[in-house]
């Protein structure tokens, strides 16, 4: 049942490979992992993949936000300097907000691993009530930045008027301002 604490989640992948089925989408099943294990409240998730074709990351970052309500949309996959590697211009075309914290927060934590994270273009942004943010493609990297910055995403969540999401402290403990913490 949808209430005003049920979350939709929208898992995007962009990948040539996994959209036409020559390669298996390993980096999408590892962000549902994650918010197996770190979401406390109700939620459930829709999951696509697409190639790395800007006018279609676009159109589906838009269906995810509009049409299936989707809080979130975690995408992975198209982050990097390759010319195909299209997901941060598609997040900025359908956004009205940009928030560029994520994507420095998300750098720093992948620099503490390879030294070729100052390659990557992760970045976040708002689309009317939907906080989309990107992702790198590798599992492991996924679960390093998740790990980090997830903390942030439930307030941020709360300030753009979408549903309250609470999680297992012990796997991401949530960061709300005294004021805005429920009782």
């Amino acid at each position: 049942m949808v209430g005003e604490d049920f979350c939709r989640f929208g898992i995007l992948t962009a990948s040539d490979r996994a959209s036409s089925g020559d390669y298996e989408d390993l980096s999408g099943p590892a962000i549902e992992d994650f918010l197996h294990e770190a979401v406390s409240s109700s939620w459930e998730v829709i999951r696509i993949i697409v190639p790395d074709e800007q006018s279609e990351i676009e159109e589906a970052l838009c269906d995810l936000s509009d049409n299936q309500k989707c809080s979130i949309i975690l995408t992975t996959g198209g982050t990097g300097p390759a010319p195909r590697d299209v997901s941060p211009e598609a997040t900025n075309a359908v956004c009205q907000k940009m928030l560029p914290g994520f994507g420095e927060q998300m750098r720093n934590i992948s620099l503490k691993y390879v030294p070729t994270a100052i390659l990557s273009r992760q970045t976040a942004g708002i689309r009317g009530s939907t906080l989309i943010i990107n992702l790198p493609g590798s599992p492991r990297s996924i679960r390093e930045i998740l790990d980090e910055i997830f903390a942030a995403v439930p307030y941020c969540v709360d300030l753009i008027d979408g549903p309250y999401i609470t999680t297992h402290p012990e796997v991401v403990k949530s960061f709300r301002p005294a004021h805005a913490r429920r009782e």
